[in-house]
């Protein structure tokens, strides 16, 4: 029987909404600009939603801009992406400033997704960090870097949730959880941005892709999506809305459709909700030539569905120039109107108008900042700081790791001195030069009190159709010229003259990232060849797995005393993982997408929900919900994680057995580290709704905090859960929590078994 809900959001929601200024708001804003679009003619309102690329390396399609200078002089360019340098980009400005008639600056833009030139662990690397204080920090290193190369504007926080580790673009995101994604988008905003958007040492964020883009069907990149709404708003839509609550300034549409309808000209996505529901007052920009791809879709000519889009609440087109080449023939022909130019040329202005280039618009292009500002040794430090945090340790029998400071070390495999591959996908800023390699790292960290033999043991894979799909920008396959079977008995020669062997395997950097979408998720045959050949040598086996997914390593696992699994890593990949490995630092790290057992398990994720028939544990029941041939539950789940040491959770409390819809309850728990390491333990909190009016998640993170703790110390944890946390998104798209017994589960991943009820009543 459905029960009475309580409304514990209508208020929240409605405050955060008030809470947004309007443009309205800023009258002086709304002044300047209003003055501005006055003296505008047509053309030139039109000119600012066009946003193009000059071309030169820009590594996500084919299309490039043309006749960019003639353009831009006359007023023809509203910003630009993909090159960057103060001397150059000034240059750029000027043509705008000083030879277009109105001289209206342009933004300037880059995919400064990890990092700018200091690039950190890919984005989903970072989130198994789940370090939100470091997350904002280091989003705030990018934008300094970027800003002083003259590049305010940037394609990121990526907040599509994913549970389909074959899409390649799950290695920009947070991961699977909706609550950890929000908590991310939202430190991300308020790193790239700050508190003042006009300070020439922030930049504009753009929340990506809007929406749902990392369910795609069948994993595959730029597919379509199909979800109900639901799911929409319970699951995929939070961090989203979270990015917007942080103040962030932009957002890109997404290449997949919605209901049928394009995101890029989807008016539910980007009017109704994301502009009535959730309030955003800034730009929308689309992805990279995505409304021109609505042709493919199947709705219309160019013409078509440029005025979709633009009507659809669309401000900027990148790179296809629709909007530039077709808006005044459809506002002739009745099929747009003018407010509908005025509002996005409006709201792209009004960016210019917080970025402050209408003060000057050249803030941003000092020549003394590159030097001083870009790979210094201090974000050189962060990134190893961080890099180090983001390594989650699968496994480590009998203490294999960490590994001693002494002896000999063999380090094998295709990626332990393979400087192209350190940095990892979507890194177009990064120069690989500046990439410390694993055998580098391992160097640095031992000097002479160790002895490294290294052996490449194996290409990444042997295939060179594949290599050459993968090597589109530059060399991340390299087939060796000897034989696959020299390379291995090379491996295992120096692995048996080793007391320990350390195997780096794994993914080149671009094969995971956009259109690197793959159906077989294990490790290439020359890597699974290469380990088992090494763990017939007897020696202690550690393999470190270097990708930018969770990948099907069941047997891999398997073979190796020591499994860490380390994604790409960035500028400081080596030197991070030499401290993990010989101890100077403790891995913290836990993972943030589930890890399946194989394939065929896909979509994998914690929070499902139960069926009429459910399992019931590992052993197969006929006439239950369970495969013939494996098992249901993953290989690693959603935040798991080991470490050098031991945590032990014990009494775990709540203040009061109910709650009402205004109080809050508080839930402790005393976490001892009874190992012989100082480490780190990242608390989590997951709640699980007993009886609901819709099926409920089997349990949802609901609060985490990562904490140190010394060796054989305890600290007390203590979480609060109010009404608003319990709420969910209903049939009739309200928002609240019904009442009824939860049940609250603490420990450190999502197969927690430390447990306590609570009831929520009227």
């Amino acid at each position: 029987m459905k029960r009475f809900g309580i409304l514990v959001i209508a208020m929240v929601m409605l405050a955060a909404c008030q809470q947004k200024s309007s443009t309205s708001g800023n009258s002086e804003m709304d002044g300047f600009v209003s003055d501005l679009m006055a003296k505008m003619t047509l053309q030139e309102k039109i000119g600012q939603l066009n946003l193009v690329t000059p071309g030169g390396g820009i590594p996500t399609g084919s299309v490039v801009s043309t006749d960019l200078e003639a353009k831009i002089k006359a007023g023809n360019v509203g910003g630009i992406f993909g090159i960057s340098g103060p001397e150059r980009l000034r240059e750029t400005q000027r043509m705008a400033v000083d030879e277009s008639r109105l001289g209206i600056p342009m933004i300037f833009g880059f995919d400064v997704i990890h990092g700018y030139k200091t690039i950190f662990p890919i984005p989903l690397g970072l989130s198994c960090s789940w370090d939100i204080k470091r997350l904002e920090e280091i989003a705030h290193i990018a934008a300094v870097e970027s800003t002083a190369d003259g590049v305010f504007w940037t394609f990121s926080p990526m907040v599509d949730i994913s549970r389909d580790p074959r899409w390649g673009r799950i290695s920009e995101s947070s991961g699977e959880d909706p609550y950890l994604g929000s908590a991310i988008a939202q430190a991300l905003v308020k790193g790239y941005q700050g508190d003042d958007l006009g300070n020439n040492k922030t930049m504009m964020a753009c929340v990506k892709h809007f929406a749902l883009y990392g369910a795609a069907e069948a994993g595959r990149d730029y597919n379509s999506v199909d979800m109900s709404h639901l799911r929409m708003f319970n699951d995929y839509f939070p961090p989203y809305k979270a990015a917007i609550e942080a103040g962030v300034e932009s957002v890109m549409s997404s290449f997949n459709d919605v209901d049928g309808v394009p995101s890029s000209a989807n008016k539910w996505l980007l009017t109704d909700v994301l502009r009535d529901m959730w309030g955003f007052n800034g730009f929308v920009v689309s992805d990279y030539t995505s409304v021109n791809e609505m042709v493919a879709h199947g709705l219309g000519d160019l013409q078509e569905v440029s005025a979709l889009a633009l009507k659809a609440g669309l401000d900027m087109d990148m790179v296809g120039e629709g909007f530039l080449t077709t808006l005044e023939k459809s506002l002739k022909e009745g099929k747009i109107v003018e407010a509908d130019i005025n509002r996005a040329c409006r709201r792209v202005l009004e960016a210019k108008y917080k970025l402050g280039l209408f003060d000057d618009p050249y803030r941003y292009f000092d020549d003394s900042r590159p030097a001083s500002d870009i790979l210094t040794k201090e974000n050189r430090t962060a990134a190893r700081e961080m890099a180090a945090r983001t390594m989650v340790l699968l496994k480590n029998e009998k203490q294999v790791l960490p590994l001693k400071k002494s002896g000999t070390v063999a380090l094998i495999g295709p990626l332990a001195d393979s400087r192209n591959n350190m940095l990892g996908t979507w890194a177009p800023t990064g120069d690989p030069g500046f990439a410390v390699t694993v055998l580098e790292g391992f160097q640095n960290v031992l000097g002479d009190q160790a002895k490294i033999l290294y052996a490449k043991g194996a290409n990444i894979c042997n295939d060179p159709e594949f290599a050459a799909k993968i090597n589109v920008f530059g060399p991340k396959i390299e087939i060796d010229e000897r034989s696959p079977e020299s390379m291995l008995q090379e491996a295992v020669s120096v692995s048996k003259r080793a007391d320990v062997v350390v195997a780096v395997v794994g993914e080149a950097s671009e094969m995971t990232g956009e259109s690197a979408s793959r159906s077989d998720i294990s490790l290439p045959w020359s890597q699974k060849k290469l380990l088992q050949e090494l763990a017939k040598t007897g020696k202690p086996l550690v393999v470190v797995n270097m990708s930018g997914r969770p990948m099907t390593i069941a047997g891999e696992v398997e073979l190796a005393d020591a499994f860490l699994q380390m994604w790409h890593a960035g500028v400081e990949t080596g030197n991070a993982l030499a401290d993990v490995l010989f101890g100077d630092y403790n891995p913290s790290g836990k993972l943030t997408a589930t890890f399946p057992r194989n394939v065929g398990q896909v979509p994998i994720y914690y929070s499902i929900r139960n069926t009429g028939r459910p399992q019931g544990g590992d052993t197969f029941q006929k006439f239950r919900s369970n495969y013939l041939d494996v098992q249901n539950t993953p290989l690693f789940p959603f935040g798991y994680g080991l470490s050098y040491t031991s945590f032990k959770y014990k009494e775990l409390a709540i203040d009061k057995s109910t709650i009402s819809n205004m109080d809050e309850l508080s839930i402790s728990v005393s976490v001892t580290n009874t190992g012989d390491f100082d480490g780190e333990e990242v608390v989590q909190l997951y709640v699980r709704d007993m009886v609901a009016s819709i099926t409920p998640p089997l349990r949802l993170l609901k609060g985490f905090q990562k904490i140190f703790i010394p060796k054989g110390d305890t600290k007390e944890v203590v979480f609060k859960i109010r009404a608003a946390d319990l709420a969910f998104y209903h049939p009739d798209m309200k928002f609240y929590a019904e009442p009824g017994e939860f049940t609250v589960f603490v420990g450190g991943d999502s197969n927690a078994s430390l447990s306590q009820t609570f009831s929520l009543v009227n």
